[in-house]
């Protein structure tokens, strides 16, 4: 399936990315629901090799302020609604430094490499073109806001079951 090393936000973003996830669930769109977690994904691969978490543990970390920007749609075939993170160099050092420790795993989409990586925050899955307008609308008044990347947690989307690597990266759910 896939595995991910993913960056946490603050309770306070987190709440507010849930609230957006209940407007467009309420709309009708197909929006992550608990146990998810908002989340920035800096790292993505069919499998991540156990070992490597003490590489990414040992990453330098310290809590990143950003800034959750405007709606972007990804994809064609099951396209999804996301929030921009407005990059940053700090965040993209942090990314770098991240995907150069995942690199060798196998399957590490092309758009997880550092010069192709788009940060966002998912907002709603397999939102048919017809429901644009809808999933929009329902999100689009909110505007840009500050959050902090509080931690680092690893994903195992097979096993289904999330682990912290860098403070704050623990389950908030």
């Amino acid at each position: 399936m896939v595995q991910s090393v993913e960056l946490v936000l603050d309770e306070a973003a987190e709440a507010e990315i849930r609230r957006q996830w209940r407007m467009l669930a309420e709309a009708g769109m197909h929006s992550p629901t608990p146990p998810h977690r908002p989340h920035i994904s800096a790292a993505v691969a069919r499998e991540i090799w156990p070992r490597l978490d003490r590489t990414l543990a040992a990453l330098p970390f310290e809590p990143l302020p950003i800034r959750l920007g405007g709606l972007l749609i990804f994809g064609a075939r099951h396209p999804i609604l996301v929030r921009l993170v407005v990059p940053t160099e700090d965040l993209l050092t942090m990314q770098r430094r991240i995907a150069a420790v995942v690199d060798a795993c196998p399957g590490v989409p092309a758009n997880m490499c550092p010069d192709a990586w788009t940060p966002h925050v998912t907002l709603a899955r397999r939102v048919r073109p017809e429901h644009w307008p809808a999933a929009i609308d329902a999100v689009a008044a909110e505007r840009d806001f500050a959050a902090t990347v509080v931690g680092i947690r690893r994903w195992d989307g097979d096993r289904r079951i999330e682990w912290p690597i860098a403070p704050g990266g623990g389950d908030h759910s």
